[in-house]
């Protein structure tokens, strides 16, 4: 797990940017756990976004009591917020952070 490959479907601009801040693979994902909250998704009660797939991030936020989901998913975001939870992009969320 050491060495970070790109296989064909990856995002080769993440292995760059993993490599060029000198981590491996398993240092990212032990930085993340030590980072990590498990929580159980609530259960929704009927569909909130265009893409059902999305539901899971919303059930989640809730679940973990956030109160913003950065997401580059326009189906996502074109929501604005969800029962207070404000759905922003990256840049949009570091401007928010550093006010």
């Amino acid at each position: 797990m050491g060495i970070l490959t790109p296989r064909p479907r990856s995002r080769r601009k993440f292995v760059k940017a993993i490599r060029t801040a000198n981590e491996t693979l398993a240092s990212l994902i032990q930085h993340y756990q030590e980072l990590a909250h498990l929580v159980r998704p609530k259960t929704l009660t009927a569909r909130v976004s265009r893409d059902p797939d999305d539901d899971h991030v919303i059930a989640c936020a809730l679940a973990a009591k956030a109160s913003l989901i950065v997401s580059g998913d326009r189906d996502l975001r074109d929501l604005g917020t969800y029962k207070g939870i404000r759905i922003l992009n990256a840049t949009d969320a570091l401007r928010l952070i550093a006010q």
